[in-house]
This record gives structure tokens, sequence and C-alpha cells, in this order.
């Protein structure tokens, strides 16, 4: 497919596609630099105000030791890294958390637990902190592994917004970084999430020692699911000593861009996070991705495990570009 022909994005009004092929996202990687960004742009204003910024704030409130092999994850008790494994975090401590990222700026709070799968006793201290939360005011979001469907309606009885379950990559390319669960796997928590009427938080991570062709399998396959999700982060990897991937060779930070730009084009309505690997990024790299589309980031100073600007760092360059908090959705 030329450039020429790559698809231009449709009419504002228009329902959202979910039948992207792989040589229509990869035409659109391909599109000059200034006109991949207009189209993006155009997209982005269609569905969203240009200056607003969903914020979220992460808290990892079960902490390492986990049996899956994901090889960028210093969590897995797999690798030797600097993350010990701890337990669950008491209900009160995750509130006081809480509360602390809704004073400071945060609509939405989330929660990840460093498991395969969650036990259904493990589940219930979850769903006493969701409870929590929502009563702070704040959306409500968790990671937590593989769900069954029963899980799922358990999640959403208690009033859970989001489910995040990345698919990480591409088909193709997964295999290569994680051999302890399936794609298929992973979509089938999609499905369960989806079915219970949960939000989906879902996107991948670059960086990884991929291929363009398999950011552009990864976006393809996103952007072609039955609904697109509601939140998609996009992260750049962060390399941490003791993992399989920590020596991998930095991705271009305009090649990032161009994922961004990509996933909005073909997500339209999705709010795309940049999230992951911000404290490595320069502001500049930052400000072309708002650019892109991107309307998510994580306040705070740290990832599950991993670094995040401060929240100062954040609210300056926020200022500096203009930029100000999204209501909640």
């Amino acid at each position: 497919m030329s450039i020429a022909e790559a698809p231009h994005p449709a009419a504002p009004d228009a329902p959202p596609r979910h039948d992207w092929t792989r040589e229509e996202v990869r035409a659109l990687f391909d599109l000059p630099f200034p006109e991949l960004m207009f189209r993006a742009q155009s997209v982005h204003r269609a569905h969203f105000a240009p200056g607003e910024v969903q914020i979220s704030t992460l808290l990892s409130i079960k902490t390492g030791g986990c049996p899956e092999d994901c090889a960028y994850c210093p969590q897995s008790a797999a690798y030797d890294t600097s993350v010990r494994a701890d337990k669950l975090m008491p209900l009160d401590a995750v509130l006081a958390e809480a509360r602390a990222a809704r004073d400071a700026g945060a609509s939405r709070f989330c929660m990840g637990a460093a498991w395969r799968s969650p036990k259904d006793r493990e589940l219930e201290q979850v769903c006493a902190m969701v409870e929590g939360v929502k009563a702070l005011g704040l959306e409500t979001c968790a990671t937590l592994g593989m769900l069954t469907a029963a899980q799922a309606r358990r999640l959403k009885a208690v009033g859970l917004d989001y489910y995040n379950h990345n698919l990480d990559s591409s088909p193709e390319y997964y295999e290569k970084i994680i051999t302890t669960r399936t794609y298929q796997d992973r979509l089938e928590t999609l499905a369960h999430v989806r079915a219970a009427g949960i939000h989906v938080c879902c996107g991948g991570i670059v960086g990884m020692g991929e291929t363009r062709e398999d950011r552009v399998g990864m976006i393809a396959t996103l952007a072609s699911l039955p609904a697109h999700p509601e939140s998609v982060p996009i992260n750049m990897l962060v390399r941490v000593a003791g993992t399989p991937l920590a020596e991998k060779p930095r991705l271009d930070p305009i090649e990032f861009v161009r994922t961004i730009a990509v996933a909005r084009i073909t997500m339209p309505r999705s709010v795309v996070r940049l999230s992951a690997g911000r404290e490595d990024m320069s502001e500049e790299t930052q400000a072309l991705c708002f650019l892109a589309g991107a309307n998510s980031i994580f306040y705070g100073p740290k990832l599950l495990t991993t670094p995040n600007p401060e929240r100062s760092r954040d609210a300056a360059l926020m200022d500096r570009l203009d930029l100000s908090p999204m209501a909640p959705i």
C-alpha cells in the first residue's frame, strides 16, 4: 500500500473501525512524520479536548514473587533483581495512598498485584480496596493477572471501573518474552472483563527488541478487538538489571511517537496513555507524544517498582505545555 493509499481518519461521528488490517496499520507507520502527526492530531481533536490529560496513580499493592517469566518484569521470581516479595498491603495503607493521590490531582487510582491470577480470598481483599477507593471519589482500576469470568463479575459487583491486562506485543513476538501464559490466555481475560461490564485498559510495551512489524501487529490486534479498550497504555521498556531485556538498545524516540500516533488514529475514542518509561524521556519527546494524541499519564514517583517523574516535575511540564487535568470520564 502506497503512502497516498494510507487510510484517512473517518468522520468524527462515524463509528470506530474494528477491522484494521496489518497492511493499513503499516501504511500509517510509514507516513511522513508531519502527515502522521497531522492526522493523529486531527483525530484527537475530533474526540477530546486537546489540552486535557487524564491523571492516574498506580500503586503496587502486592509486590514481587510473581511466578510468570515476563522478560521485562523485575517482579518475576525467575530473575535476580532488587525487588523483594512482599505480602498484600493492608486496606488502611492502600486507602491512605489513594487519598494522597486524589489530593495531588489524580482522578483514577490503579492497584497492581504481582500474581499469575488471584485466589478468591485475595480477590475479596482487593474488592474491599476497590470499595474504599471509590468511596474517596476516585475511579478505580486493577491489574491482578488472569481472571475467570466469575472473578470479573465479582469485581464489577463492587464497582471496579477499569481492569488492566496488556497484550504486551504482537502475537508473533509475544512468545519471545513470555512462556508462562499464552496470548490467548490474555485475550480470554479481556473477554471476561468486557463481558462483566468493566472498562478495559489494554496496551503494550515497545523497545523490547521487537521490529516495527511487531508494533504494527500489536496495534492491529488492539484496534481489531470487538470493542476498543477505553484506555490504551503505550509503555516504553524500562530496562532493569537482572531481567533478560536489561541490555536491549533504546528505541528511537520518534519511532515511539509514531506508535502513539498510530494508536490514536486506529482507536480514536480511546484514552491513549503515555505510560512507563517517561523517567528517561526528554520533555520534548513527551510533548511530541501529547501532540500525537496521548492524553493520559501516571502521576507519582513510582510505577509499581520502576521510577516515574516526580509530581512536581510533571506539573511543571503540563504548565509549560498548557495542559490541564481531565475530569473523570
